[in-house]
């Protein structure tokens, strides 16, 4: 069963947590918005042991906590700075994921209202 995220106001638009951007990502920025992409490599989380629910754009953080980690076991506070910067990526992370949620809402709602005044 799919995962529905949002509020009761988004399903009049079909609009679920995982859907992915319908719209042109430019559209609406007078400048060249740059695609994000995955600093860690595939290989080095798979030897890393990461499983899949971490591989996100914060995982070359994690992978630098973890190391920490194993060279510090048992004094893992020694890593509070690497543990700070993945957390500080996540939430990051979790607020352009929901700026991005709310455009898309957003983009539907006027797309919606422009379809029906025509």
């Amino acid at each position: 069963m799919g995962q529905i995220m949002g509020t009761f106001n988004t399903r009049h638009l079909d609009l679920h947590m995982d859907d992915k951007p319908t719209f042109n990502p430019q559209d609406g920025f007078s400048y060249e918005r740059k695609q994000r992409e995955m600093v860690a490599k595939e290989e080095d989380l798979i030897s890393a042991k990461i499983p899949p629910k971490y591989r996100d754009y914060c995982s070359h953080y994690l992978l630098e906590y973890q190391v920490c980690r194993y060279k510090n076991m048992p004094l893992v506070y020694k890593c509070a700075h690497e543990k700070h910067d993945y957390l500080n990526c996540e939430h990051e992370d979790y607020i352009l994921r929901m700026k991005e949620f709310e455009r898309e809402r957003r983009l539907r709602v006027r797309e919606n209202r422009l379809v029906g005044v025509a």
